[in-house]
């Protein structure tokens, strides 16, 4: 008897006008909402195959191109903060008409993002889920002293970066997604992929995470153990600022999940509480 295959909920690729700017977006499955903020230099396809797993567990998952990536238009000068990023992130959830509250999943740099949205907008917020996300403020050198995040050299950043795509396992699927996504965005916006840059590296959102505590917001900590990009340093800061949250750590590196799509269903249906189809 021949195995069934298990429904894999494709995206449909859609745009919209936010704040009379384009913006792309991806939505998949059917269920409670969820919204995901991809990491800095990728957009809302590349963690497609990940998230397409996500929706076969029962939700509704909305991905948009986070201003300056994917195509949709960057921020005006004078909104470029991260606070900016998640205003934008607000008026794109009214815009397509995304029924709060909702679950938000940040992964790096979409991390920031989701922590000032909860902050700034927590009518919107159900449960915050970071994924190897920036907003801790500590980093430990080569000699073991702990720095401010901020005081980390560029080039030791740079340094660590190739570290993810060392297995074979990870080239194959991380070639693609650098290839298809991260490359095109360096060419279409090589400043504001800089200047993003610069925002996740000098992100210090220790305030913002105890007055989530303070609130007693659902918080969920998922961890790739191997990542050389973020150092445990940082995760260490995140949850000492959100006191106690729950915190699940897996085998990978920064981009575990682009690696590992399953396993990051496997965690999201933990977190979320869904029941695996049959």
């Amino acid at each position: 008897m021949a195995a069934i295959a298990s429904p894999r909920s494709s995206f449909d690729w859609r745009q919209a006008t936010v704040s009379g700017r384009q913006a792309w977006y991806g939505v998949a499955g059917e269920g409670p909402p969820v919204l995901f903020l991809h990491g800095w230099g990728l957009n809302h396809r590349s963690y497609a195959r990940a998230l397409e797993r996500l929706a076969d567990q029962g939700v509704t998952v909305y991905a948009p191109a986070l201003p300056g990536f994917g195509g949709t238009d960057e921020l005006p000068k004078k909104a470029f903060s991260l606070s900016g990023y998640a205003a934008w992130v607000r008026r794109f959830a009214e815009t397509v008409g995304i029924p709060a509250p909702v679950t938000v999943i940040g992964h790096s740099f979409g991390g920031g993002v989701a922590i000032r949205l909860a902050h700034d907008t927590p009518a919107l917020v159900r449960q915050l889920v970071l994924v190897n996300s920036i907003g801790g403020s500590v980093w430990t050198d080569r000699s073991g002293r702990t720095q401010h995040l901020r005081d980390r050299p560029l080039w030791d950043w740079g340094l660590h970066l190739p570290a993810e795509a060392m297995s074979v396992r990870s080239f194959t699927r991380i070639a693609p997604v650098v290839l298809g996504d991260a490359i095109p965005n360096f060419l279409r916006q090589p400043r504001t992929v800089w200047k993003v840059g610069g925002l996740a590296r000098s992100a210090d959102l220790t305030s913002e995470l105890v007055a989530l505590r303070d609130r007693r917001l659902p918080v969920v900590i998922l961890w790739g153990m191997s990542d050389a990009v973020l150092p445990l340093a940082c995760l260490e800061s995140l949850r000492a600022a959100l006191g106690d949250p729950v915190v699940r750590t897996v085998q990978g590196a920064h981009g575990w999940l682009l690696v590992d799509p399953g396993r990051f269903a496997e965690e999201m249906t933990n977190v979320l509480g869904l029941a695996t189809p049959a």
